[in-house]
This record gives C-alpha cells, sequence and structure tokens, in this order.
C-alpha cells in the first residue's frame, strides 16, 4: 500500500507538503516523491527510501522548492509522482492500490501503438500505466472514469495540474481518500493522521468512485461515488496508523476492542498481556482491559527507524527489520506466562524466528499468541500486501494436512471446524508456541463497527466485491 497527500493554499505549501507527506511513511518503504507547482511551473523530486527515511532524503530538497499547490506519495513499488504532458495540459500524477489486469492491458496498449518508459525488471510502472489509460478520455475525468471502467484490482488517483488537484477515490473504495480543512488551504491525504498537527479538520470522506477538486476555494464535485463500499479491513488490524480514522472509525479503538474481544473467548491462565510492537500493542491493551491481567512490555521496538517488517518487498530484507527491531526484556520474560496478542500471522517466519525465539531465551515459561484477525487465506488482489499463496501460514499448513494444494477451504474458514483446528494447531507447532488462538471473523468485523457488506475482506474468505 503506498500513502497519498496533497494541499493547495493560499501561501506557499511545501513545508505542509513536506510534513504531510513524511505522515505516510508507515504505508510504504520503496519511493518517495513530491510535486509542486508555483509560479515557475513544477517542480519534481523522487528518492529510494529503501535504505533511509523519506524525512532525511528530502530535507534539502524541500527547501529548494516553492509554490501554492503541490502532491507527495509514500510508494510500495514504483517511482511516483510522474510527470506528463498531454492533450490535457502539464500535470502530476500519484496513484495507490493493485492493478491485477495491468499485464494484459499493457500489451493491448503496446500494440495500439502506445509505448511505455518506466519498466523494471519487465513490470510497467502502474502510475504511467494509469496515466496512458487516462489518455484515451475526452477529458482528464472522462480518463479516471476509463480507469476504473477497465482494469480489476483497485486504484485511487491524485492529479496536480494548474486548475488543482484532482482526487479520485478508487472504484470500490478499498484504498481510503480523506479531504481536510485548514486556514485558507485545502488537503487529500490517505491517512488522517497527518492532519491534526498540520491544522487541518476532517471534512470529507471521498466516496467509492467520487472524483472530486481541491482549489483553493475549497471542494467542487466533478462526479459522484457510487454504492459500493468495500474499504480493507486490514487499515484498522495493522496497516494503518493508530491516530487515523477510515469512514469515521479510529483506528486504536478498533484495535483495543479486538483485544477485548480476544480476551473474552480466552480462557487460559497467564500473568501479563503483551503486544508485539508496534501494531500489536493496542490489541494487547484491549485484551489486558478485559481480562484484567497486567499490561506490560517485554519486547521493545528500538525506534521507529527499523520500519514494519510487513511491507518491504522481499523477504531477506523483512527478516532483517524482524531481527533488528524487537529487544526483549528478560527482567520483564524471565519465568513468566505471558499472552502475546499480534496483529496477524502472515508468513509465521517472523513470529518464530524473532518474537517467540527471543522469548524463549529470555526464559519465558509459556507463550500464548492471540491474533487480531482470522488466518490469512487468500493473497491480497486490491493491493501489494500479501503476494502468493505459498507465503501463507495457512495454506502451508492445509498443504501439509491435505498432502497437496485443494480448491475447496470452506472446512479450513469454519472455526468450529476439526480441519481448522488441525490447521491452527499445525500453525501452533511450526511457530513454537504454548497455545495460539486466532481472532473469529465476526468478532473482527463487530470491533470494526461497519456493516460486513461495506468491508473487503477477501484476505480472509476469498469473497470477490462482485460477489455481493
Amino acid at each position: 500500500m503506498s500513502g497519498l497527500f496533497g494541499v493547495i493554499s493560499n501561501s506557499d505549501c511545501v513545508e505542509t507538503l513536506f510534513l504531510g507527506t513524511d505522515y505516510h511513511t508507515h504505508l510504504g518503504t520503496q519511493y518517495g516523491g513530491l510535486a509542486v507547482l508555483g509560479e515557475d511551473g513544477f517542480q519534481k523530486k523522487i528518492h529510494n527510501l529503501s535504505n533511509s527515511q523519506f524525512k532525511s532524503k528530502f530535507i534539502e530538497d524541500y527547501e529548494k522548492m516553492s509554490g501554492n499547490s503541490g502532491i507527495g506519495v509514500i510508494s510500495d513499488k514504483y517511482e511516483q509522482p510522474l510527470m506528463f504532458q498531454s492533450k490535457f495540459g502539464t500535470y502530476a500524477l500519484a496513484t495507490n492500490g493493485l492493478i491485477t489486469n495491468k499485464q494484459e492491458l499493457g500489451e493491448e496498449l503496446i500494440k495500439e501503438g502506445t509505448s511505455f518508459t518506466e519498466v523494471s525488471d519487465g513490470n510497467i510502472n502502474t502510475t504511467e500505466f494509469v496515466a496512458k489509460l487516462i489518455a484515451s478520455g475526452k477529458t482528464l475525468v472522462d480518463g479516471i472514469e476509463r480507469v476504473f471502467e477497465k482494469i480489476t484490482g483497485s486504484i485511487s488517483i491524485i492529479i496536480l495540474n494548474h486548475k488543482g488537484i484532482y482526487v479520485a477515490r478508487d472504484k470500490f473504495g478499498h484504498t481510503p481518500l480523506i479531504i481536510g480543512e485548514g486556514v485558507n488551504c485545502w488537503a487529500v491525504a490517505s491517512e488522517t493522521c497527518a492532519f491534526p498537527n498540520l491544522g487541518f479538520k476532517v471534512k470529507k470522506f471521498v466516496a467509492p468512485g467520487e472524483i472530486v477538486l481541491l482549489t483553493k476555494e475549497g471542494i467542487q464535485s466533478l462526479k459522484e461515488g457510487g454504492k459500493t463500499n468495500k474499504i480493507c479491513s486490514f487499515l484498522w488490524i495493522y496497516t494503518g496508523f493508530p491516530a487515523s480514522t477510515y469512514e469515521g472509525i479510529n483506528s486504536e479503538i478498533v484495535r483495543e476492542r479486538c483485544g477485548i474481544a480476544l480476551a473474552k473467548r480466552d480462557k487460559v491462565k497467564a500473568d501479563l498481556a503483551s503486544g508485539v510492537p508496534d501494531s500489536g500493542l493496542a490489541h494487547a491493551i484491549g485484551y489486558a482491559m478485559e481480562s484484567k491481567l497486567p499490561y506490560r512490555r517485554p519486547l521493545v521496538k528500538y525506534t521507529s527507524g527499523y520500519g514494519r517488517s510487513y511491507t518491504p518487498p522481499d523477504q531477506k530484507t523483512r527478516d532483517r527489520i524482524a531481527q533488528m527491531k524487537l529487544i526483549p526484556i528478560e527482567e520483564v520474560i524471565k519465568d513468566q506466562r505471558i499472552i502475546v496478542c499480534e496483529d496477524s500471522i502472515v508468513r509465521g517466519t517472523q513470529l518464530k524466528n524473532y518474537t517467540v525465539t527471543k522469548l524463549h531465551n529470555s526464559g519465558v515459561k509459556e507463550v500464548h499468541v492471540r491474533v487480531a484477525c482470522p488466518p490469512l487465506m487468500f493473497p491480497c488482489i486490491y493491493n501489494l500486501s500479501t503476494r502468493t499463496y505459498d507465503e501463507l501460514a495457512a495454506r502451508q499448513a492445509i498443504y501439509e494436512i491435505e498432502g497437496g494444494e485443494i480448491e475447496d477451504v470452506s472446512e479450513y474458514l469454519d472455526p468450529d471446524s476439526e480441519k481448522y483446528e488441525k490447521m491452527v494447531e499445525l500453525i501452533r507447532e511450526k511457530v513454537g508456541v504454548t497455545s495460539l488462538m486466532y481472532q473469529r471473523l465476526e468478532d473482527m468485523i463487530d470491533a470494526i463497527g461497519l456493516p460486513k457488506e461495506r468491508l473487503c475482506r477477501y484476505c480472509w474468505d476469498g469473497c470477490h466485491h462482485q460477489e455481493e
């Protein structure tokens, strides 16, 4: 997942753009970029963030930029924002999402005579691809609508030109875009945590498929949103920042409610409740609130500089971050029966090798892992997160139980079935913990507080948007 931010103001906006974009650092690890429009035209900078932080890369650049409007992005894979000269004029574009039929559509465009310049390892840059699709429209807005019609997956878009900032949320609302109002300025963000310290108040949650234009005067509606809303549930469970709110519901509060739900179903005896930093902490606070166990920190994260072990695209980087970021406190761990709340178990290797092993090496008596969401069963098809079936711990367990791949995994989705119990027990053995319990899907949905039909749950139950 990438993070998008844009701002338009009656005065210079570059510092606000720099800081607002930085508040999205938790969403991407590969590239950061800024594009600014001022009296002298466009200015753009892109840097690789794989071995550094956004602030350190852009601190000198932003001080040399000036303008009243700009967009920024923290990108999960491709370089952006990109600049284009087109029949619609010059504009800068940034995107967030995953287009699963990009290769197929790209080949069609190439046959029609289109060329792509931003190609890495044979993969077309998604942002350039979106720009080529937009170019097929009669107007900029018509081009955006054509993108939504042609693609499978999801894509949200922000465009900067002389008219202002075009904001388009993906057709199913999988990724959020929120508009904030400041003093003589307006902003759009993927994460509302970018707003408070910069003086913005939430003005509008952009609807799925909706297109609006931000100008210095305010919000101009260009296309109404659709009725289908399938926002990613994982935003509240893990991906989003604790201070962020989506569809009016705060992430930290949801995580506390997840922990409460886990504790209500649990009967294990323990000495303390803890969470895997950072996203597991709020789940653990909720667990401690309900269970009356003391909340303690047997594992602490060494600064935010190590980033998140879930978002990097390669396993080697994920493992290095997981190994280095958590430091055990033996004085808290030794001879204790510990509840460890985790946001999810994706691959399972990091939990085993870099969390549980550290607890065992520090003399823990028992480790009881409590997971805030159900077992991940399907790779995400709407964003760059889980990528293959082989990566998923639950699928690995099913493969071992069944002696190979199977198409129908419905029994493994039922937490009251024998096969589900076998799957969880096998994962428990591989992770090396005393007990393992996952959140039930209905409890997770209740914790979020939106109707089931308004949430994307694909990675847990495999239900496509068009099936509901």
